[in-house]
């Protein structure tokens, strides 16, 4: 089976490519393989409140531009103390930094929020990241998996792994941010990783006759 990994982000191919590595007989293709290219169209694709419905959109585009199975996945922080914010807007929180090169943009982010939160005391800093990552098989016919882990977020970055907020978010049971976890802790930790075992135990599933709904 071939699946379309549908992300231009080569950190957040990678780490999916990992996490369904196991799965027999699947091979993953990226928007390069099958020759889609970057327009402004697909930046609108991601205009809902709710990961769910941005991971779908997303999907869904890219299966009908392509014809085959597509997964998409739109993740991002939740903050108890911003009442919930960045949310689906993570990767375009701060101010001026929407087009903007991605590490450019990633610090630019951590910078508002550490603005944002500087009166907040860090026990107060709650926060989650959270994944939906939807598969569309076909027109009409989809799965989403959910995935979500808690930190707390520093008052400043720690690590050189990662990307996006990865600095400033902190893992309490392991004592690390999560650039500083190795990339197999964080396979197993993240809201990413959660998602995505569950989209690859799916496709086990499917493949040995379990039901697709």
């Amino acid at each position: 089976m071939r699946l379309l990994v549908a992300t231009r982000s080569g950190h957040k191919l990678r780490e999916i490519r990992g996490l369904l590595a196991d799965v027999p007989g699947l091979r993953l293709v990226d928007l390069n393989d099958v020759g889609i290219a970057e327009t402004p169209k697909e930046e609108g694709v991601e205009a809902f409140e709710t990961f769910e419905d941005n991971a779908l959109a997303k999907a869904t585009f890219f299966q009908k531009a392509s014809g085959l199975p597509t997964v998409a996945d739109d993740s991002g922080l939740e903050v108890d103390a911003l009442g919930g914010r960045p949310g689906v807007r993570s990767k375009r929180f701060a101010p001026g930094g929407e087009d903007l090169p991605g590490e450019e943009r990633d610090r630019l982010n951590n910078e508002h929020l550490l603005t944002l939160l500087e009166d907040v005391d860090l026990s107060d800093r709650t926060a989650r990241f959270v994944c939906a990552a939807a598969l569309v098989r076909e027109p009409g016919k989809h799965r989403i998996f959910r995935g979500e882990v808690e930190g707390l977020i520093l008052g400043r970055p720690r690590g050189w792994d990662g990307f996006g907020y990865d600095p400033l978010f902190f893992h309490r049971p392991l004592g690390k941010t999560f650039a500083e976890l190795s990339r197999e802790e964080k396979s197993r930790l993240s809201h990413r990783g959660e998602a995505f075992r569950a989209l690859g135990a799916h496709l086990r599933s499917t493949q040995t006759g379990g039901a697709e709904t």
